[in-house]
């Protein structure tokens, strides 16, 4: 899922998304992602368009050359493929390493984007302050965490994990936000999602076989998600800059992070093999980077509602990737528990309200 601030749709002609924050996610709570899945929140309270003018209501929105779902597909299998590439990197360089390698490439991408669309980033200290509190819970502190998990734990069992981000995300806005108070239906997700993670450890078998460190460092990458969009819901939310500006500032604000983290508690390599370098450079251009803009444009195209689905395509992924690319184990409950936290994930989601004539 996307750890950035994913995208809504904009005014009605142009697809222009609004300059505000909604979906992890995936972070987009969207992501989200690994980015990748909390839920959004409601896209009516949307900002003005990036350019600060309504556009006009004969302009007809141009047709993108790619239809969206072929984008969806791919924006499924390269979050999909994320943990499968964590698992890769760490072959060959410190977590922190691959985490840094990885805010890095995705930061290239997105001030790329940002220098073709001839935008900006934020300016003001306050809008930095903020958008490096929600760098550190949507990227610098997951990111590293599923990297430190996957060197004790398959990459199928951190793909699951990271789908319990929508469970995390209605338990702490039962504490955090009093206008999000769940029903019966979403309490009753929360209690079977959390089932099916016990499903996924094998509970009543001890655990065996799964590292309780390891297990524990991705259900809380996962929880770290659900922490940054409730803040990010609290003071990022009503910001006028085009959501393009405020993901790039947050991405450059977690790369500072950790080349910090890095330099202080990873040794330089003495090598740098191939295979798991490239592993990174995938993991953060496509992962975070190119994932981020094909989001953008599905939101805007499509609707959160829509985009928002590629979160239950993510577990699936990764769990076919590592086993049929990496030859990780699979017993009957991993698959099983793998569904029941989709399913208690998907009735945590709020119902769409009609929207008022």
């Amino acid at each position: 899922m996307s750890s950035l601030l994913p995208p809504r749709p904009g005014p009605a002609a142009p697809p222009v998304p609004a300059a505000t924050a909604t979906v992890p996610a995936p972070g987009t709570t969207a992501a989200p992602a690994p980015g990748t899945g909390a839920p959004a929140p409601s896209a009516s309270a949307s900002a003005p368009a990036a350019s600060g003018v309504p556009a006009a209501a004969s302009t007809r929105p141009r047709r993108p050359a790619v239809d969206w779902r072929i984008r969806f597909a791919v924006l499924s299998l390269i979050w999909g493929f994320s943990f499968l590439l964590i698992k890769v990197g760490t072959t060959g360089y410190a977590p922190l390493q691959v985490t840094f390698g990885r805010m890095a490439f995705g930061t290239a991408v997105l001030l790329a984007a940002l220098a073709v669309r001839r935008e900006r980033l934020p300016r003001g200290a306050r809008v930095w302050g903020h958008t490096a509190v929600a760098a550190f819970f949507l990227n610098a502190l997951p990111f590293s965490l599923f990297s430190y998990a996957e060197l004790t734990i398959s990459s199928t069992l951190a793909g699951i994990c990271n789908a319990t981000t929508p469970l995390w995300g209605m338990l702490l806005s039962l504490v955090a936000l009093s206008e999000d108070r769940p029903g019966r239906r979403r309490v009753a997700g929360l209690g079977l999602g959390f089932a099916g993670v016990l499903t996924v450890l094998g509970a009543w078998q001890g655990f065996s076989g799964q590292d309780p460190a390891g297990t524990l460092m991705a259900l809380a990458a996962s929880a770290s998600y659900a922490v940054g969009w409730i803040y990010v819901r609290r003071t990022l939310a009503a910001r006028t800059e085009s959501h393009l500006a405020l993901s790039g500032a947050q991405l450059l604000a977690g790369t500072a992070q950790l080349t910090v983290a890095a330099a202080l508690f990873s040794p330089l390599p003495s090598s740098f093999p191939v295979v798991p370098l490239l592993a990174v450079a995938a993991l953060g251009a496509l992962g975070t980077g190119v994932a981020f803009l094909l989001q953008y444009g599905l939101v805007a195209e499509v609707g959160p509602t829509t985009a928002q689905m590629v979160t239950y395509f993510i577990p699936v992924i990764a769990t076919a990737a590592g086993v049929l690319v990496l030859g990780e184990s699979l017993t009957w409950n991993t698959p099983v528990g793998a569904l029941v936290v989709l399913a208690g994930a998907a009735l945590t989601r709020p119902r769409a309200r009609p929207a008022r004539s």
